[in-house]
């Protein structure tokens, strides 16, 4: 993945992964819409697979897009928000941690506060790791990792992992589904939404500088 250096460069990278993605969600409506009763269940089985795979394909790539954005705009450690400082040392703090004991986590403090006046890189191939099941846990734990409330998709989570996920992983495994063709549109305006929306939020958290660490209470005086 290229680096990203610029705001717009970040909005650009989002803007073109989600652009294909709708494009192919809306051509497969149409193709739902106009196809005759037995190719439709057909087409409805790879609809539900075509969803998930863009819902998890676009949370993938726009996280791993922003965690570019991120290491690409040359801050310490020391600048960041907790959250990207323990995705940027998390290889090195996971080895330490296996020692065990109360040396293992005096050696990985250690190593923290060494590390925090570097120049911090959060984007590694493994940052974001969807486990290729996506279920509103694993989403739940990659938003956190990269500063994103999740109180919008709460709602959702239900729609997640049963309308989106268990459907999906029965087709995946070979077992009959039986949906109708408004059932399947519902649930791709739903995944449009919340793609919509992880996009906004994204883009959002980093025209505001959302990853920087808070600024120090200045103490008041005597």
């Amino acid at each position: 993945m290229a680096k990203i250096k610029t705001l717009s460069a970040f909005q650009d990278a989002i803007d073109a992964d989600f652009a294909w993605r709708i494009k192919e969600i809306s051509n497969l409506k149409t193709e739902v819409s106009g196809s005759s009763s037995i190719a439709k269940t057909t087409l409805i089985r790879a609809g539900i697979a075509l969803l998930y795979a863009h819902w998890e394909g676009f949370i993938k790539a726009s996280s791993s897009h922003y965690l570019s954005y991120i290491t690409g705009q040359s801050l310490t450690y020391s600048e960041l928000k907790s959250c990207f400082v323990f995705l940027g040392l998390r290889a090195h703090l996971n080895r330490l941690s296996e020692a065990g004991g109360s040396r293992g986590g005096a050696e990985a403090l250690d190593f923290i506060r060494s590390q925090m006046n570097e120049r911090a890189r959060v984007s590694h191939p493994k940052s974001i790791n969807t486990q290729s099941n996506l279920s509103s846990k694993v989403f739940d734990n990659i938003a956190s990792s990269i500063g994103i409330r999740v109180d919008y998709y709460e709602a959702r989570f239900n729609l997640i992992d049963e309308s989106l996920l268990a459907r999906r992983n029965k087709i995946a495994h070979g077992e009959f589904l039986d949906i109708s063709a408004d059932e399947w549109r519902a649930l791709a305006d739903e995944v449009l939404v919340m793609l919509r929306t992880f996009k906004t939020d994204l883009e959002n958290a980093a025209a505001l500088d959302d990853f920087r660490a808070p600024a120090p209470a200045i103490p008041a005086a005597g």
